[in-house]
C-alpha cells in the first residue's frame, strides 16, 4: 500500500524525475508524440512535454512491482526514439531545401527574373561562324531579295576572274538568272578557269572563312573567304535546297558533279551527293544557286553590275542571260591579261605593337637584326642596326625573348625611322589607256581623260588610285572643228548607258571599283564620294552644291587597287576613309577636273563661235542675191561668190 501511495504522488508531481522521463517514452510509444517547439534539441524535451507525456504514463502505467530489469529496457526504448526523432528531422530539413531549390529554379525561369554567375555559366558555348552570320547575313550583303541576288552574283564573278587570272587564262565567264517559281531564282555562273580539285570543292563552297587569299600580301577581288559559301547559305536558309557545282580541271579529268549545303552549327560543308558526269568543257566551273530573290534593273542591278565590271575589267567577255532571256554580250577589248602579281611581305610601317609581339615569338630567326630583314619588306642590315639602335636594344638579341617593354621601344622605333616605300609589284591597276578604253566601250560620251596616280602607302599596304571621267550627254549634239577651221555638229546615236551618264541638270554618276570589282551600295558612306563632294567643282565649270555631288553630264569613275582594300564591313560595298587614301582620291580627281575644266571653257568658246558664224552665214546668200542683181551675174557666177564668202568667213575666223 505503501508504493501503491508513493507512486500516486510520483504521477502527480509537476517535477519530472529521471525515471519518470524514461518511463514517459516507453510508455507513450503507442501515442502520437508530441509537436516539439521550434528550435528546441531533441534529446531534451521541455517541461511541457514532460507533463504531458507524464499523465498519459500514469494512464496505462505497469504495476509499481515491475523490476529494474525492465525500467532499464525502458531507457533504451526512450533513447532510440530520441534518436529516430533526429534523423526524422534531418529528412525534414532536406526537404524543405529542396522545395525551396525548386521555387528558386521556377522564379528563375520566370521573365524577367535575375541569373545568377553560375547559372550564366551553364548557358555559355562556343559559336559557329556560320551560325554568327546566319543570323547576321545582313553584314555580308544579304539583307534584302534585291541585294541578295546581286551580291551572290558579285561573289561568283569575283572568283571566276581571280581564278582565271591567277591560271593565266583569258576570262570568258557566263552569268544567267533564271526564275524558278514567285520571288524565286536560279543564279548561275559558269567560267573557263583552270577548275577546282575534287577534294576542296566541299570546303571551298560549304565552309566561311576559307580560302587563299587572306593571309598572302598580293591583290585580288575575293580576301575574307566568305562570300561564295555564304551565297550558298543564304541558298539553302531561304529555299531548303543545295547548291550544284560542276568543276573540271583538265580535258584529261573527269567532271565531277556536288549538291552540298553549309552545315550551320560546325561551319562545314554537307555533301548531300557526289558523282562524276560528261561535261562538254575542257575545264572551270559552274555554279547554280537557287534563292529568294527580286530582279529590277536600276543603278544597283545585276545589269548595272556586269556593265562596271566590263568597263574596269576590258580583257574579259561576259555573256549575260536575264529573266527575261534578253541575252546581252561584253566583248573584251584586249587579249592582255593584267600583270602578274607578286606576294610581298609585310611593311614595318604598317605593323601593330600586338602583332609585332606575335612575330617575335613565332619567328625562326636567332637574332633580332635578321628578324626584321627576314620577317619585312624594305628592311636591310643598314635600317635593321639603325632600328636597333634607336630602340636601344641589341641586334643580336634572341627575338623570342624580347620583353613586352622591349617590343614597345621596337616598335616606336620603327615608326621614326624611315623605311622605303613597299614594292608595287604586288597590285596590279588598270592602266590609263585600259581605263579609256574600257569607258569608250561601255560609255557614249563627247570627252574622256584617265588619270593613274603614283602608288601611295596606307598602315604599310601599298595602294593605287585610278581616275577617269567621261562628260557629255549620250545622244546629244556635239562640235568638232575640221581641219580646214569648219566647226560642224556631230550627230550621235542613242545608246543603252544613260544610265551611267546622266542629263545635264541631273547629279554626276559615281563609278566606285575596288581591285576592279565596282561597289554598288553604300555610296553616301564610301571615301571615293566623299572626295568627290568635297572637290571644287566650281572651278572646273561644273554646278555644284554645297555637301551634294555636282550637277552635270558626266560620270566619274575611281578604282583603288591594294593588298589589302580596307572596307567598312564584311559585305565589301564601301571604302573606309583613311586619310592616305582620301588624299590621293583627291589629287587624282582634280587632275582630271583640270582637264575637264579646259574642255568645257574650249567648248563654251566653240560654242560661242559656232553661233556667230551661224548668224553671218545667214546673211551670205543674200549678199550673193545683191552682188547677182547689182553685177549682172549669172547662177553659177552668184554661187561661186557665195561659196567664197563662207571661206573667207571660216578662214578669217579661225578658232
Amino acid at each position: 500500500m505503501q508504493h501503491a501511495s508513493v507512486t500516486d504522488d510520483s504521477a502527480h508531481d509537476p517535477t519530472p524525475s529521471l525515471f519518470d522521463s524514461q518511463d514517459t517514452g516507453s510508455d507513450g510509444a503507442d501515442a502520437t508524440p508530441p509537436k516539439k517547439k521550434k528550435g528546441a534539441p531533441s534529446a531534451a524535451p521541455t517541461s511541457t512535454e514532460t507533463t504531458s507525456g507524464g499523465g498519459k504514463a500514469s494512464a496505462s502505467k505497469p504495476p509499481s512491482g515491475k523490476s529494474a530489469v525492465g525500467r532499464a529496457s525502458t531507457s533504451k526504448s526512450g533513447a532510440a526514439k530520441s534518436t529516430d526523432a533526429s534523423a526524422t528531422d534531418a529528412e525534414a530539413a532536406e526537404t524543405a531545401a529542396k522545395v525551396k531549390a525548386a521555387k528558386d529554379a521556377d522564379a528563375a525561369d520566370r521573365p524577367g527574373a535575375r541569373k545568377s554567375a553560375a547559372e550564366m555559366a551553364t548557358r555559355q558555348r562556343d559559336i559557329s561562324v556560320a551560325e554568327f552570320f546566319t543570323k547576321n547575313r545582313h553584314l555580308l550583303g544579304f539583307d534584302s531579295p534585291l541585294k541578295a541576288l546581286l551580291t551572290a552574283v558579285k561573289e561568283a564573278v569575283d572568283n571566276s576572274l581571280d581564278a582565271c587570272e591567277e591560271a593565266g587564262i583569258l576570262p570568258e565567264v557566263a552569268v544567267e538568272i533564271s526564275p524558278t517559281g514567285e520571288d524565286r531564282f536560279r543564279m548561275c555562273v559558269e567560267d573557263n578557269g583552270p577548275g577546282i580539285v575534287a577534294e576542296q570543292v566541299g570546303k571551298v563552297f560549304g565552309k566561311l572563312l576559307y580560302g587563299s587569299k587572306f593571309h598572302k600580301l598580293s591583290q585580288s577581288r575575293g580576301q575574307q573567304g566568305i562570300g561564295i559559301s555564304a551565297a550558298v547559305m543564304y541558298g539553302q536558309l531561304t529555299t531548303g535546297k543545295p547548291a550544284r557545282i560542276l568543276s573540271r580541271t583538265s580535258k584529261r579529268a573527269e567532271a565531277h558533279e556536288f549538291f552540298l549545303s553549309v552545315d550551320t552549327t560546325q561551319n562545314k560543308p554537307d555533301i548531300h551527293e557526289k558523282k562524276s558526269i560528261a561535261w562538254e568543257k575542257d575545264h572551270g566551273t559552274r555554279v547554280e544557286i537557287e534563292m529568294e530573290a527580286r530582279y529590277q534593273k536600276g543603278l544597283r542591278s545585276v545589269d548595272m553590275y556586269l556593265k562596271q565590271t566590263a568597263i574596269a575589267n576590258p580583257h574579259v567577255t561576259i555573256h549575260y542571260t536575264d529573266p527575261g532571256g534578253e541575252k546581252v554580250t561584253y566583248e573584251r577589248a584586249t587579249k592582255e591579261l593584267p600583270a602578274a602579281v607578286e606576294e610581298i611581305k609585310p611593311h614595318p610601317h604598317g605593323v601593330e605593337l600586338g602583332r609585332l609581339i606575335g612575330m617575335l615569338k613565332d619567328t625562326e630567326s636567332r637574332t633580332l637584326s635578321g628578324f626584321l630583314q627576314e620577317e619585312f619588306s624594305r628592311v636591310g642590315p643598314k635600317v635593321a642596326l639603325e632600328i636597333c639602335k634607336l630602340a636601344k636594344v641589341s641586334e643580336k638579341a634572341n627575338p623570342d625573348r624580347i620583353a613586352r617593354e622591349e617590343a614597345s621601344a621596337l616598335h616606336d622605333a620603327i615608326q621614326k625611322t624611315k623605311i622605303m616605300a613597299p614594292s608595287t609589284n604586288c597590285i596590279s591597276p588598270i592602266g590609263e589607256e585600259l581605263v579609256l578604253s574600257g569607258l569608250k566601250k561601255e560609255l557614249e560620251a563627247d570627252f574622256y581623260f584617265a588619270n593613274s596616280r603614283t602608288p601611295a602607302v596606307y598602315r604599310g599596304n601599298p595602294f593605287v588610285i585610278e581616275v577617269g571621267i567621261a562628260y557629255g550627254k549620250p545622244g546629244g549634239v556635239g562640235l568638232d572643228v575640221t581641219e580646214e577651221g569648219r566647226i560642224v555638229k556631230r550627230e550621235k546615236t542613242a545608246a543603252a548607258t544613260e544610265d551611267l551618264v546622266g542629263n545635264a541638270d541631273e547629279p554626276i554618276r559615281v563609278l566606285r571599283f575596288a581591285n576592279r570589282v565596282p561597289l554598288l551600295h553604300q555610296q553616301s558612306a564610301c571615301a571615293v564620294t566623299k572626295c568627290v563632294i568635297q572637290t571644287n567643282w566650281r572651278a572646273y565649270g561644273l554646278q555644284h552644291p554645297k555637301g551634294a555631288l555636282p550637277i552635270g553630264a558626266m560620270a566619274v569613275m575611281v578604282h583603288i587597287a591594294s593588298v589589302w582594300v580596307p572596307f567598312t564591313s564584311e559585305s565589301k560595298e564601301a571604302i573606309a576613309s583613311y586619310p592616305e587614301i582620301m588624299k590621293e582620291i583627291k589629287l587624282g580627281l582634280q587632275e582630271c577636273g583640270r582637264k575637264l575644266g579646259t574642255y568645257i571653257r574650249k567648248g563654251k568658246r566653240l560654242r560661242a563661235e559656232y553661233d556667230k558664224r551661224s548668224y553671218i552665214e545667214t546673211y551670205i546668200p543674200h549678199i550673193g542675191l545683191a552682188l547677182q542683181e547689182i553685177l549682172d551675174l549669172d547662177d553659177a557666177t552668184r554661187d561661186e561668190t557665195v561659196k567664197v564668202l563662207d571661206d573667207v568667213l571660216q578662214k578669217s575666223r579661225k578658232f
